[in-house]
């Protein structure tokens, strides 16, 4: 398989990871607590729809929150599993588990310091609810800069060593 093949590949698995983590963790919050609606599909992107009137702003923030936790305690995981990772033979996992990883580290750090402002609000309209929304993005912007400082120093140059092998 040629790596642009495996690029490909791992950013479209990484787009499902992300989705599948971070929905997922509003969909068992919204579960756990009894305010699920429904699942909104909306194009590529999927929406966890919950009973909002039914929910302190304490929960709603929390709701929020725990998509962003979920992909950054899993990212954190990946992180530290690098090394092992990049001992797998098969060049495409390791591919694969690279963009997951990325996706994880950064997207909504990214998103939840910088793009929010220009994109709507999203998931930074509940966390809004628990803290002001400055302190979030420069919390999350902070965030986004130790997370990449971690994926170029520790992350990159062993997944590097690891394509550069084979």
């Amino acid at each position: 398989m040629s790596k642009r093949t495996r690029q490909y590949i791992g950013i479209l698995a990484a787009l499902a990871a992300y989705y599948l983590v971070h929905e997922g963790a509003h969909l068992l919050y919204a579960l756990l607590t009894g305010v699920f609606k429904q699942i909104n599909f909306m194009g590529l992107g999927v929406q966890i729809d919950v009973c909002a009137e039914r929910m302190t702003d304490t929960q709603l923030g929390i709701f929020c929150l725990v998509g962003a936790l979920a992909t950054f305690c899993v990212g954190c995981l990946l992180a530290v599993l690098a090394k092992n990772i990049c001992r797998a033979h098969s060049k495409l996992l390791r591919a694969v588990l690279y963009y997951i990883t990325i996706a994880f580290l950064l997207l909504d750090p990214l998103y939840l310091s910088v793009l929010c402002g220009f994109f709507g609000g999203g998931d930074m309209n509940g966390i809004s609810l628990l803290c002001p929304e400055w302190a979030a993005r420069c919390l999350f912007g902070a965030l986004l800069l130790v997370n990449g400082l971690v994926f170029w120093k520790r992350i990159l140059p062993v997944y590097r060593q690891s394509f550069a092998g084979q």
